[in-house]
C-alpha cells in the first residue's frame, strides 16, 4: 500500500515541483559534462556555476567556498577528514584532539570513531536532558591540542537546535590568544541538513569554517550535497583523479543534481518559505497538544522551544516504536522512530539515551516531522489512528 500521508519530512523531503522542473533540461538536453571545452559543455559549467553562486547567497560565503559533493555524508566525511588529514600530514606523528556530541549523526560519529582507532584523541560532549550542548562544557572540554570541534545545528531526531553562533564565538575567543598560522587553531564544523530549510545558515553569523548541506532534505533531489570549506582552512583531499572543484572534490559534475540543489535552496530562503515555516510550526504545536490530550504516558522528547518547527518525537510508555509505525504505515501514515539511517538497528537511539531516557523507553519513541506539503487534515487523521494504535500495543505489552 502507498503511503498517502507523508510525515517522515526529516528522513528526505519530496522533490519540489520547481525543482524538478529545473532539473529536466539537464538530463536530456543540456547535458554537456560540465568539464568539457565545447558549447555543451560550458553551458553545464555556467548551471553549476549559478548553483554555486545561489548556494553561497544561501550561506553569505564566496562562491569559491562552495564544494558539491554526493551528499550529507560525504560532506560530513570529508569535513572531519579531510581538515584532520591536513594536521596529520603537515605535523606526522603528532597528537591531536577533536571533539563532538553525543547526539551527532553516524556520518560523524563513525568518523570519529575511526580517527580513533588510528590515535586520534576524541571526545563526545553530553547534551542536557534537553537535548542542547552547554558551552561552558565544550570550553572545558578543550585541550591545547584540540583542532575540530563538530556540533550539529539541529538534530535529526528530536529537532533540538545547538547554540551554534554562541559556540562560534567562544572559538573565535580561544583563536585569538593562539599563535601561529592556520595550523595553529580550532576549525568548526556544523552539520547544517536538517535546519536549512528552517534556520539562518549564514557560515559569518554562526562563525562556522565547515558546514554541510544535503539536498534531498529540503525538497532538492538525493545524491548531491554541498560542503562549506571557509578559505584557508587547511584540507586535505579524499578523492583523487580529477581536477575539479580545485582538486579539493574532484570527480564529473552532477550537473541536474547540482542544479537542483540550488534550486531547493533558492526556495528555502524565499519569504513564502519563511511563511510556511510558521504555518508549519503551528501544525506541530496542535498536533503535540492533541496527542498529550488523547493518549496517556506521554512523553515529548527534546527541547520544547529550542526545535526545529517541524518536529515532534513522542514516547509512548508501554508500547513499542517499531511496531507504531508499522501499525500507522498499515494506515498510509508514513513516520518513523528515529533516524533513518539507522532504522536497521535494534539498538535503542542514542540521541535519546544521551537526554537521559532509560533504554526500555527509547524503544517506544516516535518521529512524527511535518514539512512544506502537510496539511491539517492530515494531522487529523494522524490524531483519529494513533489512539487506538497505543491502546491495541499497550494492551499486548508483556510491560504493565
Amino acid at each position: 500500500m502507498n503511503n498517502n500521508i507523508y510525515l517522515d519530512n526529516a528522513a528526505t523531503t519530496p522533490v519540489d515541483p520547481q525543482v524538478l522542473k529545473a532539473m529536466m533540461p539537464y538530463f536530456c538536453e543540456e547535458y554537456g559534462n560540465a568539464s568539457s571545452l565545447h558549447q555543451m559543455g560550458t553551458e553545464a559549467m555556467a548551471a553549476v556555476d549559478a548553483s554555486r553562486a545561489e548556494i553561497a547567497d544561501f550561506l553569505g560565503c564566496s562562491p569559491e567556498e562552495v564544494y558539491f559533493t554526493s551528499g550529507a555524508t560525504e560532506s560530513d566525511n570529508m569535513a572531519v577528514l579531510g581538515l584532520v588529514g591536513a594536521f596529520q600530514r603537515q605535523f606526522p606523528g603528532k597528537k591531536w584532539h577533536i571533539i563532538a556530541s553525543q547526539i551527532e549523526h553516524d556520518a560523524i560519529l563513525e568518523t570519529f570513531k575511526r580517527l580513533a582507532e588510528e590515535g586520534v584523541e576524541t571526545t563526545y560532549l553530553p547534551v542536557n536532558s534537553r537535548g542542547l550542548v552547554e558551552v561552558n562544557r565544550l570550553k572545558k572540554a578543550i585541550r591545547p591540542n584540540t583542532i575540530l570541534v563538530s556540533i550539529m545545528y539541529a538534530n535529526n531526531e528530536i529537532g533540538a537546535i545547538q547554540p551554534i553562533a554562541e559556540i562560534g564565538e567562544l572559538i573565535k575567543e580561544i583563536n585569538k590568544k593562539s599563535k601561529g598560522g592556520r595550523f595553529s587553531r580550532i576549525y568548526f564544523h556544523t552539520d547544517a541538513v536538517q535546519a536549512a530549510g528552517y534556520l539562518n545558515c549564514d557560515v559569518k553569523k554562526l562563525g562556522v569554517d565547515l558546514l554541510s548541506l544535503s539536498g534531498h532534505k529540503i525538497y532538492g533531489p538525493k545524491g548531491v550535497g554541498a560542503l562549506y570549506l571557509k578559505k584557508g582552512t587547511p584540507f586535505e583531499p579524499l578523492f583523487f583523479g580529477g581536477h575539479q572543484q580545485n582538486d579539493i572534490r574532484v570527480g564529473t559534475y552532477n550537473v541536474p543534481g547540482i542544479v537542483g540543489l540550488g534550486k531547493a535552496v533558492e526556495l528555502a530562503g524565499t519569504k513564502t518559505q519563511k511563511h510556511k515555516n510558521t504555518k508549519t510550526q503551528e501544525l506541530r504545536d496542535y498536533l503535540v497538544k492533541e496527542v498529550k490530550r488523547k493518549i496517556t504516558g506521554v512523553l515529548v522528547n527534546g527541547d520544547l522551544r529550542r526545535r526545529l518547527p517541524n518536529n515532534a518525537s513522542f514516547i509512548f510508555k508501554g508500547a513499542e516504536g517499531e511496531s507504531i509505525v508499522l501499525m500507522l504505515s498499515q494506515k498510509g501514515i508514513a513516520t518513523s522512530t528515529g533516524s533513518a539511517c539507522s532504522s536497521g538497528s535494534l539498538e535503542p537511539s542514542h540521541v535519546l539515551l544521551a537526554i537521559g531516557i532509560k533504554p526500555e523507553l527509547a524503544h517506544g519513541s516516535l518521529r512524527v516531522t511535518l514539512g512544506r506539503f502537510t496539511t491539517k487534515k492530515d494531522i487529523n487523521i494522524l490524531l483519529r489512528e494513533l489512539p487506538p494504535i497505543i491502546e491495541k500495543l499497550r494492551k499486548m505489552s508483556p510491560l504493565k
